[in-house]
């Protein structure tokens, strides 16, 4: 482990036991004797880091409280920058409260990129400079550093389903942004139900980061959780659904790959039929929603019956206008 590796794992080590460390117990868990630990934590005082460290009556290294989590520097090409810069302003868009890391993420894009596009984004930014003490800014705060480096969270989330409020310890194994609906999710272990839940993060109102670690079980597989959810809501048996668009809109139905288990056939009408499989099909209703009358539903059976009975409910509300 280079020198650079090694106080960026020292930086993560201190986050992740508030208690600290020993010099002797960072050497064996770097694999460097105790004269080199030594001259790293002056290090870690200093550029980039300034890690405020503090030496305890019992010889242990300790982080001071409400220290800000600093990255080390990384280099990124133009194009990287510019796709950051496209997921920034995506999760700004996404976020139902305003979210004033989004705007210091796009201020640091904004002085690495060439001026002519840097001074517009840094303009951008500038107007999303929130309040970081509100309480959203909090919660993302500690939502994102216990996820980061594996610490409990005691949070105080509110269900929109219940409409009950409950106070719980989450581990945050996932961070998941999704496009139905325009929110940020975290999917973790919840004490309360002692499974994986997933949780809305502007329903969450309080967040307060844990000293105790967690461990994410061996079984719990991040990389294919998702490959089955239309959005967020991820099961393990999914559900074929069939939709039929019509030939006013297939064009714009087969330019898009909107799920990766997709299969598109075309009609003899010049519509299409879409067939995905999906965790949860409850999750696709905004979206065939949205298509209005070219898109019919053909299976499942109950998502049919369920839309259609909406689409007749809203045709109703517009009658009633017309005849008023």
């Amino acid at each position: 482990m280079n020198r650079h590796a090694r106080l960026d794992q020292l930086q993560r080590l201190f986050y992740q036991n508030p208690r600290g460390y020993r010099s002797a117990e960072l050497a064996r868990l770097c694999g460097v004797n105790q004269r080199t630990i030594s001259r790293d934590l002056l290090d870690l005082q200093g550029e980039p880091f300034y890690l405020p460290l503090v030496q305890e009556s019992d010889w242990r290294w300790r982080l001071m409280e409400e220290h800000r989590y600093t990255l080390p520097p990384i280099r990124l090409s133009l194009q990287e920058a510019a796709a950051l810069y496209l997921a920034a302003q995506l999760l700004h868009r996404a976020s139902d409260e305003p979210n004033p890391f989004v705007g210091r993420a796009l201020l640091a894009l904004a002085k690495a990129l060439p001026p002519e596009v840097g001074a517009r984004i840094a303009q951008v930014a500038s107007q999303r400079l929130g309040d970081e003490t509100s309480p959203f800014a909090r919660v993302f705060a500690a939502i994102t550093l216990g996820w980061a480096t594996r610490r409990q969270v005691r949070v105080r989330h509110w269900s929109a389903a219940s409409d009950q409020v409950r106070d719980f310890v989450l581990h945050p194994y996932v961070i998941q942004l999704s496009a139905v609906g325009y929110a940020a999710y975290v999917v973790g272990y919840a004490s309360y139900a002692e499974a994986v839940r997933t949780f809305k993060v502007e329903r969450i109102q309080e967040a307060e980061l844990l000293r105790e670690p967690f461990t994410i079980p061996p079984a719990f597989d991040e990389a294919r959780l998702f490959d089955d959810a239309w959005g967020v809501m991820y099961g393990d048996t999914p559900v074929e659904v069939v939709l039929r668009f019509s030939p006013q809109v297939a064009w714009r139905v087969g330019e898009t790959r909107w799920h990766r288990s997709q299969v598109l056939e075309a009609c003899a009408d010049g519509g299409c039929i879409l067939r995905v499989q999906v965790a949860h099909p409850l999750e696709m209703k905004p979206w065939i929603r949205g298509w209005g009358p070219d898109c019919v539903v053909l299976a499942p059976e109950e998502l049919r019956q369920e839309i259609g009975a909406e689409m007749r409910r809203a045709a109703e509300g517009y009658m009633k206008k017309d005849a008023s």
